[in-house]
């Protein structure tokens, strides 16, 4: 039976998650949670830092290097009403290495908690660098539903992310349902975090630690690094019936020409680190197969339905892969950048991905959906050993290692 994804009901992906097993803190060592195995339909368990002995022999590891920003300012307006602002996504500059040096100004696409309290005018807040006082300032441009345009101008002489470091606060998963603690600056980044832009972690990459990768180089095991930025709406819950009335969010990747190079040479398992890496690797395929089509009409985007049309022509992953090599040899580019809205439901055809390490995610969430169509029915079977084994659940919680049969 072909399975159209447009037509998928959520409330089939849904599945009891007590309160209890959300994890709301993560464990003193990052490597000592439990790891749930799925190899080819068998389900074990083990521990975390054991990962290199389970994964196939010469696998080549994508991990997401993106680092998250403390991207919630709080103000307070003079009647005490408490105002949130949410840095979603950099309006201008739009670049986000070009936003982070920005010194003086520069504009957001972001929430407004408690918006009802700010209708107009402009919030301040104060805050102190060596003794010496200074003002950030934030007023609204323009509003489009529940976005917004919002412009920060300080009088320090510091870039936008050395201010966001100073009054900035770490936007923890919602459903931890606490306040950020100091320790969640380092416990919710990833060891290898380095190009700021998310704000949430890829949290499949939060049980890595030194002593894992050095034994994965043992194991003559190689890694790469992409870059996809992690927005908001990877909490935002599916409230659609049907998938088709869901709107995925767009986020921003970049991959550099070496890494796609390495990715068309491997001739074994590719293993992605969290469905982040998963959406930035597929979301490749596609892109090459745009330019594959038409490169004057390619636009680097590539929208959630589109890996379900346009079936007939179905390139090669190598044929999509050199098309972006190519292209960037062309115009002279060391690194692709792309925007994904990608959904990866039951349906998909996964082109580049032959395993995956990931958390326990939340039930009717589009992550769900993409661990149902990379196992198959199986998803209910690995989540109900979970529940049923004391694992984790969550950004904090416990992990896996999916490998399914015949990818």
């Amino acid at each position: 039976m072909v399975i159209r994804p447009q037509q998928l009901a959520i409330e089939a992906y849904d599945y009891p998650l007590p309160d209890e097993r959300i994890a709301k803190f993560p464990l003193q060592q990052r490597d000592a949670s439990q790891l749930l195995v799925y190899r080819e339909g068998e389900i074990d368990r083990t521990i975390f830092r054991s990962l290199p002995d389970y994964l196939p022999a010469n696998s080549l590891l994508v991990r997401n290097n993106t680092r998250v920003v403390q991207a919630r300012l709080i103000f307070f307006k003079e009647t005490g009403a408490r105002i949130e602002l949410f840095c979603l996504e950099p309006f201008s500059p739009s670049d986000y290495a070009l936003m982070f040096q920005q010194t003086g100004s520069c504009e957001w696409i972001g929430l407004i908690g408690n918006a009802k309290k700010w209708k107009e005018g402009v919030l301040t807040r104060s805050f102190e660098i060596d003794g010496r006082r200074f003002t950030l300032k934030a007023s609204r441009i323009s509003s489009q539903g529940m976005s917004h345009v919002l412009r920060f101008e300080w009088d320090a002489s510091i870039t936008f992310a050395s201010l966001l470091e100073i009054v900035g606060e770490l936007p923890i998963p919602p459903y931890l349902n606490r306040d950020a603690q100091p320790s969640d600056k380092e416990t919710y980044q990833t060891v290898y975090a380095k190009i700021e832009g998310s704000v949430a972690a890829p949290t499949a990459g939060l049980h890595f630690t030194d002593s894992v990768l050095a034994g994965l180089h043992v194991k003559g095991m190689e890694w790469v690094d992409v870059t996809l930025h992690v927005g908001a709406g990877t909490f935002q819950p599916v409230k659609s019936a049907v998938m088709l009335d869901h709107e995925m969010h767009t986020e921003s990747i970049a991959v550099s020409r070496a890494v796609i190079q390495r990715l068309l040479t491997h001739d074994a398992s590719i293993i992605a680190v969290g469905t982040t890496s998963v959406r930035t690797l597929e979301s490749l395929y596609f892109l090459g197969k745009q330019l594959l089509l038409d490169e004057a009409a390619c636009n680097f985007h590539v929208h959630q339905w589109m890996p379900y049309e346009n079936t007939q022509f179905n390139p090669s992953p190598q044929e999509a892969l050199k098309a972006l090599l190519d292209y960037l040899d062309r115009n002279g580019l060391n690194e692709l950048h792309a925007a994904t809205q990608i959904l990866i439901a039951p349906g998909y055809t996964f082109r580049l991905v032959d395993g995956l390490i990931t958390n326990f995610h939340q039930p009717r969430s589009t992550l769900l959906l993409l661990i149902a169509a990379f196992v198959g029915a199986d998803w209910r079977r690995i989540y109900d050993y979970a529940l049923q084994n004391n694992f984790r659940f969550l950004s904090y919680g416990d992990s896996s290692l999916l490998l399914p049969k015949n990818k």
